[in-house]
């Protein structure tokens, strides 16, 4: 997930999902820092409303990369029977470096090495691990490692391999109207990807296939905005949006690693996802008995579109990956 014209939508005056009285969670939440690598990685835990110790912490890893957690927000709806935690990684959100650096220090393995110092840091001995795009991407990279403590993974709209996933995209994108596509295709043959129009055209593909719920959800906007103000580790690692990836990512494959992933595995995603079905399914064939959904009428932002079936869907598989372990 990147950033689009949406960024620049404003909230102002309207009342965020967090803010409404029948999802308040204030007073379970505890936010604060872990240092790490010469910066700090912001984190937010939501404790569980029902103190069970059977159920075992939730930990999101957000997308991007160099988005932030927000787009995650609805999944603290499962705080209510467990604590979940979420976090900013590095260069993202609330979470910076303190010294200079160059962009090279935006890799995979860095973001890998900073779950494992999460978890360390907030206590999280055995946990489920949820990540969405570019965070089911980490997820996966991370669960290869066959970490002690993880009890099961969730992976939503992640592709495993970005070489596979972009004759998907150049697929989506030829179905756009010709105009639409002709001027994604002047800007980035001439370097204006940060042009208005550029922008406004690629609001077309992003309304198909990123999130097709109408208006967007307030913390999906705000999300995107605090992205577009800080978009360093996105254009680094991905490039000027989600279908033209030009950056240290656009060779990543995971595919040949699945195998090693032992901790039973949701992958799901939607009909309409940006990363297509046909790349979620080859994910889940490469992980061993692991599930798969298609949600059939969503894009990438399943949590948007069908929220209630979503929680649902992955509230099932946390409590029977539970009951297994």
């Amino acid at each position: 997930m990147g950033r689009c014209a949406a960024c620049k939508a404003s909230v102002s005056g309207r009342k965020k999902l967090w803010e409404d009285p029948g999802v308040a969670v204030a007073d379970r939440v505890q936010e604060g820092f872990v240092p790490f690598r010469g910066g700090r990685t912001w984190y937010r835990s939501v404790a569980a409303g029902d103190e069970d110790p059977a159920r075992l912490p939730l930990l999101c890893l957000h997308g991007g990369p160099g988005a932030n957690w927000l787009h995650l927000k609805p999944y603290e709806a499962l705080a209510d029977e467990r604590r979940v935690v979420f976090y900013d990684q590095l260069g993202s959100g609330n979470s910076g470096l303190e010294e200079p650096h160059e962009p090279s220090v935006w890799t995979p393995e860095l973001f890998v090495e900073e779950v494992g110092v999460v978890r360390e840091a907030l206590g999280l001995e055995r946990v489920h691990v949820l990540g969405h795009s570019w965070g089911g991407m980490l997820g996966m990279q991370y669960s290869s490692e066959q970490p002690e403590g993880l009890v099961s993974l969730i992976v939503e709209s992640s592709p495993p391999s970005v070489p596979d996933w972009m004759p998907e995209v150049a697929r989506l994108r030829s179905e756009l109207p010709p105009e639409v596509e002709a001027t994604l295709r002047r800007h980035e043959e001439a370097g204006t990807t940060d042009s208005p129009e550029y922008e406004e055209a690629a609001m077309v593909f992003y309304r198909r296939h990123v999130c097709r719920a109408d208006p967007w959800p307030d913390w999906l906007v705000e999300c995107f905005q605090l992205l577009d103000a800080n978009p360093e580790v996105y254009h680094a690692m991905n490039g000027p949006s989600e279908f033209h990836v030009i950056g240290t990512i656009k060779d990543w494959d995971i595919t040949p690693l699945l195998g090693r992933i032992q901790a039973p595995t949701l992958v799901f995603s939607g009909r309409y996802d940006e990363v297509t079905p046909a790349c979620t399914e080859a994910a889940h064939h490469a992980i061993p008995g692991s599930e798969y959904v298609v949600l059939e009428e969503s894009s990438h932002m399943a949590q948007a579109e069908q929220p209630e079936k979503t929680l649902a869907l992955v509230r099932d598989f946390i409590r029977r990956a539970e009951v297994a372990a």
